[in-house]
């Protein structure tokens, strides 16, 4: 998906409209910065906006992603490819937040063992030997939360039973025992418990 093109198209149909950056930022309740941004191709609308730009813009969301106004018979050719670069999109997007997860949690247990270490080989009164340990250990607990936010939304858990795909609650995954990636929870669909693949797609 080209954003580049996607910013052009967004600022030539402002353009036309006879909007300011300012003016489609009122109607689209987001910042001027916004604006710039996707009309600079360094991002795209989200979700909650990209209808409501289409409607000003008097364009379909195929067209948007799509950077050019579609001809009635390229129209379904279109959408199906835009479907396609979608997908891959929200795939490399998981995988990103999976790797950035993964260095999480090694920089947290670092900083939790490197405390341990500072407080039993460097020569220090006891209170700050605790306090050095309190540290390291409220940086690992940080840590693990954050990568629990991240694995709970990055994806989702696919049933062995029924293989519905869910989301889990933050506490489902507290308490569910689990091997990397796969937890063993139960199913919100049909009710068994099972050990649980995080899947992407």
């Amino acid at each position: 998906m080209n954003q580049k093109l996607i910013g052009t198209f967004i600022k030539s149909l402002r353009k036309e409209k006879g909007l300011t950056q300012i003016e489609l930022a009122e109607k689209l309740n987001v910042s001027e910065k916004t604006i710039s941004k996707w009309e600079c191709g360094n991002g795209l609308p989200d979700a909650a906006s990209m209808l409501p730009l289409c409607e000003q813009l008097g364009i379909s969301a195929n067209e948007l992603l799509s950077g050019k106004k579609l001809k009635e018979n390229e129209y379904m050719q279109q959408a199906e490819k835009n479907l396609v670069l979608l997908q891959q999109t929200h795939q490399r997007n998981v995988k990103l937040l999976f790797a950035i997860e993964w260095m999480l949690g090694c920089f947290s247990l670092i900083l939790f063992y490197a405390g341990i270490l500072v407080a039993i080989l460097v020569d220090m009164q006891i209170w700050l030997r605790v306090l050095v340990g309190v540290f390291g250990f409220i940086f690992l607990c940080s840590g693990i939360h954050f990568c629990m936010l991240i694995e709970k939304d990055a994806g989702y858990y696919e049933c062995q039973y029924c293989h519905h795909k869910h989301i889990p609650t933050l506490k489902q995954m507290y308490l569910a025992m689990h091997m990397g990636r796969t937890r063993y929870m139960k199913c919100p669909k049909c009710g068994e418990k099972s050990w649980q693949r995080k899947v992407v797609e």
